[in-house]
């Protein structure tokens, strides 16, 4: 499922500079993926599944935003279907840079 399809309002934009917007974001290297997003003031980045947002926004943490590294070819956007895209291994983005594992 995409995000329009939670009704979702998606703007995009092409950023030949995007290494620089996520560095000023504070997303680690490590993570760094194809698509970076903000959504109510956190980070997304990469192909992070519908499930991990909709937790990460009922529960707001106190950190930068999730990551899932990479393009995984079962990832939303990929390939895959719901069940691969929310088994995903998401990582949450504390804000000094440390990542931890997010359970969802």
């Amino acid at each position: 499922m995409y995000l329009q399809d939670h009704n979702a309002d998606v703007d995009t934009t092409d950023d030949p500079d995007r290494a620089s917007y996520r560095a000023d974001l504070g997303v680690p290297d490590a993570v760094a993926s194809c698509h970076t997003a903000i959504v109510e003031g956190y980070v997304l980045e990469g192909h992070v599944p519908v499930g991990a947002i909709v937790k990460l926004l009922d529960d707001r943490p106190d950190a930068i935003g999730l990551a899932l590294p990479g393009m995984p070819a079962d990832s939303p956007g990929m390939g895959g279907d719901v069940t691969t895209w929310e088994n995903q291994s998401v990582m949450l983005i504390e804000h000094d840079g440390s990542l931890k594992p997010f359970d969802y």
